[in-house]
């Protein structure tokens, strides 16, 4: 792993640090959450409805704070951010500390921590690269790959282990604390003020940036590509039914699944030291998804053999064999999704000019959020008219072909080359 981000530029290393513990705090609040609205309601639907009823907030808020990142400075917009996500993560905590049985307020302040979150992630990938060289943000997008490993594995991890032995109010609270080291990397930071012409915030600057993406094939095809592989590739929604009835396990098989791609995002990170010699990222970008959807296809594969020799055993055992190969099939999907995640941002983050920077990633946050929503409704139409293996062995394949038809039709992103980033 490429370590160079953090010795060369200590600001970026003091923003890394405090991003991942504070993430692991805000994953511990994600699990506590869903855990804590089904201790009260005793229904799947409410835990549900926590990240549905955040979903608009958090497209209004990657496409206002991206706006707002190219008109002001960015240093203070995510301190700003922050602020508001600390000040509702300590609400939650209030509201378990007085044993709140009412629901809402757990929505209503989920919802504002998302959208303060979505906010300051938006920011903070316009501002890295005037932390850092070009040549460095492939690593850098690598080392915020392992990060999110780490908070997506361990964050959840302490939450259970929490939840268990101290209970919800001093989980959230935990969670206060650990926040506060984002206040550590974000207060460091210089003035980042966006270089160039700034536009004043309100619809003709989001206007200008779509225009912008209009005539950037580059960077809409990245967004393009996402899209295809998070809207055919996303099986997440089928791990509880293959947890019942193909492998067997139950929730802990759903866990295993789940904690999978995260590991694979993490440990490709880890061995990611080459990943910024190459040179041509659309090349790589179509590979990785590639990969990815071979991945995804071959978790059908495995779901299916469970499936036709019988399901899942009886008596609430698993089917040990068959839960190792799905798990690797997750962990080759989170990896190559991870590379295609670090080549993607780099060229969002060099190829387009720094006064439009924002309101590309807030364009970009939009697609991150919506396209693993319309994945989940591929899924679950598509399992309702068919079988349980079907939906990701189609997916995978429709992935590899799209991707492959879309890098012929699309030459200059095909050509793509990291010494002259054109957007």
């Amino acid at each position: 792993m490429d370590l160079a981000p953090l010795r060369e530029s200590p600001a970026f290393a003091r923003l890394w640090v405090g991003n991942a513990i504070a993430g692991i705090g805000s994953q511990m609040t994600v699990v506590a959450v869903g855990l804590h609205i089904y201790e009260l309601t005793g229904s799947t639907f409410a835990v549900g409805m926590v990240g549905t009823v955040a979903l608009v907030p958090m497209i209004i808020a990657g496409l206002y704070g991206g706006m707002l990142a190219d008109a002001m400075d960015r240093r203070r917009l995510a301190l700003i951010g922050a602020i508001v996500a600390w000040l509702s993560t300590a609400g939650i905590a209030a509201a378990a500390w007085f044993e709140t049985t009412e629901i809402w307020p757990f929505y209503v302040l989920t919802a504002l921590t998302s959208v303060a979150a979505t906010v300051i992630g938006t920011v903070r990938q316009a501002i890295l690269p005037r932390l850092l060289p070009a040549r460095l943000l492939p690593a850098a997008s690598a080392l915020q790959g392992a990060s999110f490993g780490v908070m997506v594995t361990v964050g959840p991890a302490l939450a259970g282990v929490l939840v268990a032995t101290a209970g919800f109010a001093w989980t959230y609270t935990v969670d206060v604390l650990l926040f506060t080291a984002a206040f550590a990397g974000i207060v460091t930071l210089p003035a980042v003020v966006p270089e160039g012409a700034r536009h004043k915030p309100g619809l003709e600057s989001i206007r200008e940036g779509l225009r912008f993406l209009r005539h950037a094939p580059n960077i809409r095809m990245s967004f393009i590509v996402d899209i295809i592989a998070m809207t055919f590739g996303r099986p997440h929604a089928l791990f509880p039914a293959v947890g019942v009835l193909a492998i067997g396990g139950g929730a802990v098989t759903v866990g295993v699944l789940t904690a999978a791609g995260a590991v694979g995002a993490l440990l490709s990170s880890l061995v990611s030291g080459r990943l910024g010699t190459i040179r041509r990222h659309g090349i790589a970008i179509g590979w990785a998804i590639t990969g990815y959807g071979a991945s995804i296809a071959g978790f059908g594969v495995v779901v299916a053999i469970a499936v036709m020799q019988g399901g899942a055993p009886r008596g609430g055992g698993v089917d040990a064999a068959a839960l190792v190969a799905a798990s690797v099939m997750m962990a080759l999907a989170g990896a190559t999704d991870n590379v295609s995640a670090i080549f993607r941002t780099t060229m969002l983050q060099t190829a387009v000019p720094d006064n439009m920077r924002g309101r590309l990633q807030g364009i970009f946050t939009v697609v991150v959020a919506g396209g693993p929503r319309v994945g989940d409704l591929y899924i679950g139409v598509l399992t309702t008219l068919t079988v349980l293996w079907f939906p990701p062995l189609l997916g995978g394949l429709l992935i590899i072909a799209l991707i492959a038809l879309a890098m012929r039709l699309q030459p200059t992103f095909r050509h793509y080359d990291a010494v002259d980033p054109r957007p």
